[in-house]
């Protein structure tokens, strides 16, 4: 048997010779194909061992029709991406679950609506085999890109939108968004405080939306100039909370739709002197270690699963290309996450 020059890459047909089958017989077996006996699997998989082959990528796309890969869009411009700590566990979550599948992530982030274009070129040229799209807004063509795409995909967040006719439902990964937000506000209520404002995220994301609502049903006589509006970073939750203390100089609890706006709020407080929690209790939302454990007081929150719901939306997707792939097992299903209450030193 020939021997492979030293320092070149070993070839397919290198593999072949050492299992002693045909090139064909051994292209299957590396790239996926069915038809071959199980002996001679062992034997070329034995042989790419031994040689430290390694398949051609385009050959395998060829013969299984499938790139390896997913994208995961995040309908938010870089900047968002890289200061909220968020993405970066519902990332890790994605990329631990499809590592373990030796599946490739592509990140594709939205920096303006002309980046859509971009997005819907990509996902339609055959580079992935689905998508998963999270933080995405009320008006994001998202869905209606992965559907032209002809790609599986699974959305984090409950969706906004309406399916379109005939169009199956595309399954979801979320936390209990509007049972997290009574356990804060029930949380405050029944400490005594009276005076519970609510610093609201963006009103286009079903998230804030579900907070907001969930703060409704608490306080169903609320006054509804209690709430302010901010946009999840910390700069709007500071913002707000000067806001709410131009309105409510008497307030005495504040929650905040997540930890970033939570951690903006706090810090008003203290530079005006306001003491957390003597004076005004304060409750985030997200329980994010890199936020939460860092203020000062630290933050009492309504804690939910990020990472683990990232593996989740992976773990969905994977199950929706293995159907599609043999025609066969069950449709997936969304799956909402519980949420707890986080009890520190601000509340």
């Amino acid at each position: 048997m020939p021997e492979q020059p030293r320092g070149s890459r070993p070839t397919l047909e290198a593999v072949a010779a050492r299992a002693g089958v045909s090139r064909a017989t051994a292209s299957r077996v590396v790239n996926g194909g069915d038809g071959v006996r199980k002996p001679l699997v062992d034997k070329v998989l034995q042989a790419v061992e031994e040689l430290g082959y390694i398949p051609n990528h385009a050959a395998r796309t060829l013969v299984t029709r499938r790139t390896g890969a997913v994208a995961v869009v995040i309908a938010e411009p870089e900047t968002r991406f890289f200061s909220d700590p968020f993405f970066s566990q519902q990332i890790r979550g994605i990329s631990k679950e499809l590592t373990a599948h030796d599946t490739q992530l592509v990140l594709l982030l939205v920096e303006g609506p002309g980046d859509f274009d971009r997005i819907a070129r990509y996902l339609a040229g055959g580079h992935v085999d689905g998508a998963l799209a999270f933080s995405l807004h009320t008006d994001d063509p998202v869905p209606a890109i992965t559907r032209r795409a002809g790609i599986p995909a699974v959305y984090g967040g409950r969706p906004s939108w309406t399916a379109a006719p005939g169009d199956q439902a595309v399954p979801y990964v979320d936390a209990d968004n509007r049972g997290g937000a009574r356990l804060a506000v029930r949380y405050l209520r029944d400490a005594g405080r009276t005076r519970i404002a609510h610093i609201a995220g963006p009103a286009d994301q079903t998230s804030a939306v579900d907070r907001l609502d969930g703060y409704r049903d608490v306080l169903l006589d609320g006054d509804p100039t209690l709430v302010a509006a901010g946009a999840f970073t910390v700069e709007s939750g500071a913002r707000a909370m000067t806001e709410l203390l131009e309105r409510h100089p008497d307030l005495d609890a504040v929650f905040a739709a997540n930890d970033l706006m939570a951690s903006g709020a706090l810090r008003v407080l203290r530079e005006r002197g306001i003491a957390v929690p003597e004076q005004v209790a304060l409750v985030g939302f997200d329980d994010m270690d890199s936020v939460a454990t860092e203020t000062d007081p630290p933050l009492t929150t309504v804690g939910q699963e990020i990472e683990g719901m990232g593996r989740l939306m992976a773990r969905l997707l994977l199950r929706a290309l293995d159907r599609e792939r043999t025609g066969s097992g069950e449709v997936p299903e969304s799956v909402i996450t519980p949420t707890t209450l986080v009890r520190r030193a601000s509340a």
